[in-house]
């Protein structure tokens, strides 16, 4: 809930923010999902797959799923966290060029952040609880790496923590290269999916 809250001031004080302010963070967040949905589909078609819409829900939540027919476990791995990579990809530009865009006015960016560290947060305490649809991206890489969804959840978890931290604490090496470490090492699922 901490991170939430933190996220949500992550632009400064709510009160000072402009409408136009608050605009650019949301629309930088919508374009985080699209960058997120742009990797499922780049990846479906990569292999060859149709990619497809379906409507599925959370509890109260509707949104949307890109689904796609059966592949092997290596692809559906891939295809599942592709969303992931481009959200990890995305935050290491924005943290590599911008250490220090905490302090920087840059609304739209930040949107983009907040959406790539927020989502893996949902998406991991969803892989932690095991709940959700079943078209879930955590579920997806677990059943194809054959490995519990809650692992899943922390390759998640550990880089958009890393990446939160590293917002607050730009001078950090040592948090710069674990988040690389943690990205790279939840790309590695791919291997045990493979074999």
């Amino acid at each position: 809930m901490g991170l939430i809250l933190t996220f949500l001031l992550i632009s400064s004080s709510a009160q000072g923010q402009s409408v136009r302010t608050a605009a650019l963070f949301v629309a930088g967040g919508a374009l985080g999902l699209a960058v997120h949905e742009a990797g499922h589909a780049a990846a479906d078609v990569a292999f060859g797959v149709s990619p497809g819409l379906r409507k599925v829900s959370f509890g109260p939540l509707p949104f949307f799923a890109i689904t796609h027919d059966a592949v092997s476990p290596a692809r559906e791995f891939t295809i599942s966290s592709a969303g992931f990579w481009m959200q990890h990809a995305s935050s290491e530009l924005i943290l590599s060029r911008r250490p220090r865009l905490r302090e920087e006015r840059a609304p739209l960016v930040k949107g983009i952040l907040a959406f790539n560290i927020l989502a893996s947060v949902a998406y991991a305490g969803a892989a932690f609880a095991t709940t959700g649809p079943d078209e879930r991206d955590t579920r997806g890489m677990a059943l194809s790496a054959r490995v519990a969804e809650p692992w899943v959840g922390a390759t998640i978890l550990a880089p958009a923590a890393l990446d939160a931290a590293r917002y607050y604490q730009p001078d950090a090496a040592w948090l710069r290269w674990a988040s690389r470490a943690a990205k790279i090492g939840g790309a590695l699922l791919a291997v045990r999916a493979a074999i």
